[in-house]
């Protein structure tokens, strides 16, 4: 499964558990890291696990390891990374304190539908 697969089912996932604001950031051109960031946000701890939660499923699902989740237990930046794709999942007091998408502002985003496209 490429990347691009990868992102698409981590986005469904976090879409199905209603988290906010979901932005995907290509990074191929820009870290060596990953080949796509995925940043959304839930309203609150509970909300923000769940979507961790789910993604990792889903992950598992398609066969996929997890190869690290770290930030469930405070639940205010989860990261989940699926080896090609990481998966920033916030608070949303810290989405905006953190501010990914500028600090990695020279990577492209694509919009969800795009990548599904």
């Amino acid at each position: 499964m490429d990347s691009k697969e990868l992102v698409t089912i981590a986005a469904k996932a976090c879409d199905e558990k209603r988290a906010n604001d979901i932005v995907v950031l290509d990074m191929a051109d820009v870290s060596l890291v990953a080949d796509y960031f995925l940043i959304c946000e839930g309203s609150n701890e509970r909300q923000v696990q769940a979507i961790a939660r789910e993604v990792k499923e889903q992950a598992e699902e398609n066969g996929i390891e997890v190869k690290r989740m770290e930030g469930f237990d405070k639940a205010r930046w989860i990261l989940v990374d699926l080896n090609g794709v990481v998966c920033h999942i916030f608070h949303k007091d810290e989405r905006h304190y953190y501010n990914l998408e500028r600090l990695w502002g020279d990577a492209a985003s694509i919009s969800v539908e795009g990548i599904q496209g």
